[in-house]
């Protein structure tokens, strides 16, 4: 029997949940190594970036930080997941980024989850310092949202689930490791 070993750079249940989710998608014969079974542990780690990541590279190296610490000497795979915000060109807004890395310490993969949207006031709290889950923590008058369904959640009435937005994009880093393409 062979277990894939899978280390998730964070403590975050959500956050374990996506890879849940996402390493349950691949069919066993699609996972490096043919396992039998999958084992993922939830490993606290230090994304070395701001604790508010501002842009697509500080949010991606955030992901890949986490992924290389989680990969540890007794785990097959490390994943990476990091939120962020940031704009894209042609659009005026500053948006909500989600990114995935996954690394088996020779190869990375990287993907992007759904981006939305922020309203003006809680990019506004954010320009001038203040971190997302805090201010939606505020907005909501709850506390741990991140630890939920995050601000991704309560930006969509509960149309996007944290967890599934996450897997996605966890999914697609896993594309070097589950498809011959690569």
């Amino acid at each position: 029997m062979t277990i894939l070993r899978v280390g998730v750079g964070s403590g975050n249940p959500v956050k374990r949940r996506a890879v849940e989710l996402a390493v349950g998608s691949a069919g066993d014969d699609d996972l490096p190594g043919g396992p039998t079974g999958v084992a993922v542990e939830s490993v606290p780690v230090d994304s070395r970036v701001s604790e508010q990541p501002t842009g697509h590279a500080e949010t991606v190296a955030g992901a890949e930080n986490r992924a290389r610490a989680a990969l540890e000497p007794d785990r097959d795979l490390g994943v990476g997941i990091e939120g962020g915000v940031a704009g894209f060109d042609g659009a005026d807004e500053r948006f909500l980024i989600m990114w995935a890395a996954v690394t088996d310490g020779d190869r990375v993969g990287r993907a992007a989850g759904p981006s939305l949207a922020l309203p003006a006031n809680v990019a506004a709290r954010i320009d001038d310092g203040a971190e997302l889950g805090p201010v939606m923590d505020d907005l909501l008058g709850t506390d741990g949202v991140a630890t939920r369904g995050g601000a991704v959640g309560a930006l969509t009435n509960g149309r996007v689930d944290r967890a599934e937005a996450l897997a996605a994009a966890v999914s697609g880093a896993l594309g070097p490791f589950v498809a011959e393409l690569y």
